[in-house]
């Protein structure tokens, strides 16, 4: 019997490499990987045009396209996580030394909706002080999905000739939120510095008071994939998982990594995120995870309702069968 062809977008992790690479197969798939676009054409196009049977797509675009009823439904598959604490930036010389100060500025970004924004501008509204309508958001390019931002919601598309990192180091603007680290910041220039210098601590205690290890991504799969092939689902949370359990395997031999002190590293993560930080399905951790971004998502006028997780992922979860047979 001929496998079922998919096609996936989705980022060259090492998580998913071992299906990448034909170490493992995916029960009755045949899986075409399609890793040679970045996130943001990748989000695009499947926002946009559903051009992927399955997708890694930002876990902010998955909630508005569904609100909007688009045929796309999610597994519990999240193949990007990480903490954001770090890419808030300042210019040194604007005054901004807390969250606080932020409230009535103008504030750089790329656009409104990277799911590392909307985590950040919810972390520092839940828990600094901070209001994100009393800012003006300067984005330089449209949104992955298109929407009207609410009444009091300032977004403005950037004018000048300099690119919003250089606006950042001249004091154009004093602070920008990032999904990605500034360009002069990264060649050392000292006019830019983290909002959070110890974001590492920081990152840290967020995770051990909220339990949070925040979900940037989610993996959706076209309804019409999923009505003709109910199994689908389920056997690709399967191969996820493998592919993942693998991974974690390679990473913990020292052999296998460039990095001197990878062990202790591995070490660390486990003793703080526990030995699946990756982890899939639907468990409490996760739920918490993504109803806190949906909250943040709703706060934040991209979508009008909170709906139960239920209704926005299939239901993956083999319950006793998943253990292991024994006669």
């Amino acid at each position: 019997m001929a496998k079922l062809k998919l096609t996936i977008a989705c980022g060259d992790y090492d998580i998913v490499r071992p299906l990448i690479d034909g170490t493992l197969q995916a029960g009755g798939l045949d899986l075409v990987f399609l890793t040679d676009m970045g996130p943001r054409e990748r989000h695009w196009r499947m926002g946009r045009k559903h051009e992927f049977d399955v997708c890694e797509e930002n876990v902010a675009a998955y909630f508005m396209i569904r609100e909007r009823g688009e045929p796309v439904t999610a597994i519990p598959v999240f193949l990007h996580r990480r903490f954001r604490h770090g890419f808030v930036f300042v210019n040194t010389k604007s005054g901004v030394k807390e969250a606080k100060d932020l409230n009535g500025k103008v504030i750089g970004g790329t656009n409104f909706q990277p799911a590392a924004n909307i985590w950040m501008r919810g972390i520092l509204e839940e828990y600094y002080g901070f209001d994100h309508r009393s800012v003006t958001w300067l984005v330089d390019r449209s949104e992955d999905i298109s929407f009207t931002p609410p009444s009091g919601l300032r977004i403005k598309m950037k004018e000048s000739g300099k690119t919003l990192s250089d606006m950042l180091a001249d004091g154009d603007i004093p602070a920008m939120i990032s999904p990605d680290l500034p360009r002069p910041f990264v060649q050392g220039d000292q006019r830019i510095a983290r909002l959070f210098p110890d974001y590492h601590q920081v990152e840290a205690a967020y995770f051990k008071e909220t339990g949070i290890f925040p979900i940037m991504h989610v993996t959706t799969i076209k309804q019409e994939v999923i009505e003709k092939y109910p199994w689908v689902t389920t056997n690709l949370v399967k191969a996820f998982e493998q592919a993942k359990q693998l991974a974690y395997k390679r990473v913990a031999n020292p052999r296998m990594v460039p990095l001197a002190w990878v062990r202790k590293a591995v070490e660390e993560q486990k003793e703080l995120l526990g030995p699946d930080p990756w982890s899939y399905g639907l468990s409490a951790a996760n739920r918490k995870n993504l109803e806190t971004v949906q909250r943040y998502c709703q706060q934040q006028g991209l979508i009008k309702a909170i709906k139960p997780l239920d209704q926005l992922f299939a239901d993956t979860d083999l319950g006793d069968a998943a253990g292991t047979d024994e006669f």
